[in-house]
């Protein structure tokens, strides 16, 4: 935020980016939801806080290579941005996921706010010939 010598008005930096990855979309009310993707020797773990979230009211599906999460908040949420309240009514996110994943075997569960997908790694076993 940037401020002029004289205060009469703000002017504030936003990310020219419209990736949904990192921003939440004010105009249509949508936040993205905090998100974490770990990984480990045979699968990958991807996290998402869901705060106000039931679980019935969550969507996850898979394309390709991203997962997306989409989920209707149990009450509106409101906030002050840029001068003046803004309300929110859903969750949504797109994560790129890694190349080499078992799609057939995700799996997720949701518990206390927080979902966690499971992602399998392919495993890929090669015979290799002994000359």
């Amino acid at each position: 935020m940037i401020k002029n010598n004289y205060d009469e008005f703000e002017i504030r930096i936003i990310p020219s980016s419209t990736n949904s990855l990192f921003y939440d979309d004010i105009e249509f009310q949508i936040l993205s939801p905090l998100s974490c993707l770990r990984e480990y020797e045979t699968h990958w773990l991807l996290e998402f806080d869901l705060p106000l979230v039931n679980k019935k009211d969550i969507k996850v599906t898979f394309d390709e290579n991203s997962i997306n999460i989409e989920a209707k908040l149990k009450e509106k949420y409101s906030e002050e941005k840029f001068g003046k309240i803004i309300e929110y009514k859903y969750f949504k996110k797109t994560i790129t996921l890694p190349s080499k994943i078992d799609n057939k075997k995700i799996s997720a569960k949701f518990e206390n706010g927080r979902l966690k997908i499971i992602i399998p790694k392919k495993v890929f076993i090669h015979k290799i010939e002994i000359k």
